[in-house]
């Protein structure tokens, strides 16, 4: 099962609000189990290259099923893969993407935001994945 509509939906509606809260337009994305986009919002003032970037961070987490960051570990200096950020199209090894997994913990998708400092894109993503535990995977009518 991947992702569905509704889900994107309440999830890009939690982030929004988030990153109005902290005053910081930013570009938000949802991608399904495949690493396909299945939503997008680049609220008005968000910075037009931090696009391309959350989308990057929703594939990432959707191709490796960890949150963004916890890919550092491989490329960083001395790491065990170096160069594996250049892999599959270009993945984004900082925080600010992170997989969605359903009630029973499968994957089913991802989150990716950009346009704030990195702290503030996780913590709008973070926003996102909350709502969905907090109620969107229930079942809809």
């Amino acid at each position: 099962m991947s992702i569905t509509h509704l889900q994107a939906d309440i999830a890009i509606a939690a982030a929004v609000r988030e990153a109005t809260a902290l005053g910081v337009p930013m570009n938000i994305a949802v991608y399904d189990d495949g690493a396909n986009m299945k939503a997008f919002v680049r609220m008005d003032g968000a910075f037009l290259g931090s696009a391309d970037i959350a989308q990057n961070k929703a594939r990432t987490a959707a191709l490796f099923g960890f949150n963004t960051e916890a890919l550092y570990e491989f490329v960083k200096p001395g790491g065990t893969s170096p160069g594996f950020d250049r892999t599959n199209g270009g993945l984004i090894v900082f925080a600010g993407g992170i997989p969605v997994h359903d009630g029973e913990g499968r994957l089913i998708g991802a989150i990716g935001v950009s346009g704030g400092a990195v702290a503030q894109d996780y913590q709008v993503a973070e926003a996102a994945i909350t709502a969905l535990a907090a109620g969107g995977f229930q079942e809809q009518p």
